[in-house]
């Protein structure tokens, strides 16, 4: 990668709970991977999530006071820092995205921060009774949805299962370098 890239296009998937961001963003991320492109992730987590599992050197040093926790080894890296409870507050997109590296990543993919003024796939199952997003977010650029029917015209719809489909949507959009419109493994 290019030590003067450009910063990596932002790309949101939003939806109600239940809808499916995770399990599409599981069979797109292969998908994307086999077109040749580095993907970063970042997702919103409900308040209080653990990655590391008690009884673990680095939950036991992080329970015993360190703000920050660091973890590392030939295969990853991860950083917990801990926000005191005086100084909870939402995560802010932007903070987040500034610790990407962007020369490892062609595209950075959002699961969440759904009301963020970035660009967006809406994931919409009419079954859930949930209305739709797009109707009030002027960012959705997409819906994936099992339902066609059901979007409004004007807005590009995607097959919800047309996994390939997605990603060379995604891939045209954001005129992705070496993407090689893969197809759905």
């Amino acid at each position: 990668m290019d030590s003067d890239k450009h910063p990596p296009p932002l790309l949101g998937f939003a939806a109600w709970s239940g809808a499916g961001k995770t399990t599409l963003l599981t069979r797109l991320l292969p998908v994307l991977r086999s077109g040749g492109l580095e993907i970063a992730m970042i997702k919103h987590a409900h308040h209080d999530f653990d990655i590391d599992h008690p009884g673990k050197d680095s939950h036991v040093l992080r329970k015993a006071g360190a703000s920050q926790m660091l973890v590392a080894s030939s295969r990853r890296w991860a950083l917990m820092v801990e926000n005191p409870p005086e100084r909870e507050i939402d995560p802010v997109l932007d903070d987040l995205v500034a610790r990407i590296d962007p020369r490892r990543a062609d595209l950075i993919l959002v699961e969440g921060f759904k009301r963020e003024p970035i660009p967006k796939i809406e994931i919409h199952r009419p079954a859930l009774g949930r209305p739709l997003l797009c109707t009030g977010d002027p960012n959705i650029i997409a819906v994936a949805t099992d339902r066609p029917e059901a979007v409004p015209e004007g807005i590009p719809v995607l097959a919800l299962d047309a996994v390939g489909e997605i990603a060379a949507f995604i891939g045209k959009r954001f005129q992705l370098p070496g993407f090689a419109h893969p197809t759905a493994p």
